[in-house]
């Protein structure tokens, strides 16, 4: 898909993150792994993540980010919500609506996209075609995940990988040459390889009042390196044709924005793509894996916007379970992100309390 005239533009950024943070020796120690800081970090790229304290909520944290990035924008109307998310508030009904009424937004459509870690790109893209084809003049975009509610603390390959927060955005119509113009989309999936990355339990298949499957089935399972092995040739091939699409050439690109999976998968695809160092940006030392926050986190995160200016050439790519995956290109926006505080849990009175974030200087 390219967006050659009239398509959706970045207005606004938000992010809302947990206070809560967590060293790798707090994850090992909390669940008695057999490993090490040292193991963690050298095979993963994660320092630290942020965790949800007791009560608190994927509906909490997709609050606050949107309620951020509707400040960033300037709190326009907004007439549609799509949050992606894995771990909604409940099975049902959809946390997006809820989400919708806490910030004000009265009846607007609202509605869950369950895409795994690919999430927000595939609600970008969503959210940019509903512009487009006029059923909305602006939207926002939410990613939100606390992955910290179904991982199993004592599961060495995933224990550490995980952190939880929120990142949103508002796009609204608006010339393909302006800042922020969502240009060119790549989306895919291989539903043969579904059980790569799943709970077994909990659904329609394996409902909660029958025998599980197996030990541990109600928590998240991922093969971690045949996941590696999809990760990099979807991600780089996505990558590719959304270039191709967009018609720009690799090294005309500013900057490459992944999904903070795991960074050796991030150098991978950036070194097969010919993405040279300097034009790679992301949190997951900070942050870990957040899931379908992960993507508007960097975009929210100082140190990116210290780097790059209003009309860069950005690609966007990311990959999940289902499979999916999905690149986007744009053209970097000029706004200034917000960012709001995670409460425990979140209420509609805290949200308007808000900072700017401030431009980040190198130590």
């Amino acid at each position: 898909m390219r967006f050659d005239d009239s398509t959706a533009v970045i207005t606004g950024i938000g992010s809302c993150l947990p206070d809560r943070t967590l060293s790798n020796d707090d994850i090992i120690a909390a669940g008695a792994l057999a490993t090490s800081d040292d193991w963690i970090r050298t095979r993963t790229g994660i320092d630290q993540r942020r965790r949800v304290a007791p009560g608190q909520t994927t509906g909490d944290l997709a609050t606050g980010a949107g309620s951020a990035a509707l400040a960033s924008a300037g709190n326009p109307r907004v007439d549609l919500v799509i949050l992606a998310t894995s771990t909604p508030d409940h099975p049902c009904p959809a946390t997006a609506p809820w989400v919708a009424h806490r910030l004000g937004l009265g009846q607007v459509p609202a509605f869950d996209l369950a895409a795994v870690c690919s999430g927000f790109l595939y609600a970008l893209a969503t959210a940019t075609a509903s512009i487009r084809g006029g059923l909305c003049r602006s939207c926002l975009v939410i990613g939100a995940d606390t992955y910290s509610t179904i991982i199993n603390p004592h599961d060495r390959e995933t224990a550490g990988l995980f952190g939880d927060g929120a990142g949103a955005v508002v796009l609204s119509g608006g010339a393909a040459g302006t800042p922020g113009a969502i240009l060119a989309a790549d989306l895919g999936s291989d539903g043969d390889n579904h059980h790569l990355i799943n709970i077994p339990a909990g659904g329609s298949r394996h409902p909660h009042h029958q025998p599980p499957p197996g030990p541990d089935s109600h928590y998240f399972h991922m093969r971690g390196r045949e996941v590696y092995a999809h990760a990099v040739r979807h991600m780089t091939r996505s990558t590719q044709q959304v270039l191709t699409t967009a018609g720009w050439a690799t090294h005309t690109t500013c900057a490459f924005i992944g999904h903070q999976a795991n960074q050796r998968i991030l150098d991978s695809v950036a070194d097969r793509l010919g993405v040279p160092p300097a034009h790679r940006f992301g949190n997951i030392g900070r942050l870990g894996n957040t899931a379908a926050a992960s993507i508007p986190l960097v975009l929210a995160d100082p140190a990116t916007q210290q780097v790059l200016s209003p009309g860069d050439r950005t690609v966007l790519t990311a990959f999940g379970g289902g499979l999916t995956w999905a690149s986007i290109a744009l053209t970097w926006p000029a706004v200034t992100p917000c960012t709001a505080p995670a409460k425990a849990p979140l209420t509609a009175a805290a949200t308007p309390n808000l900072e700017r974030s401030q431009r980040w200087t190198p130590s």
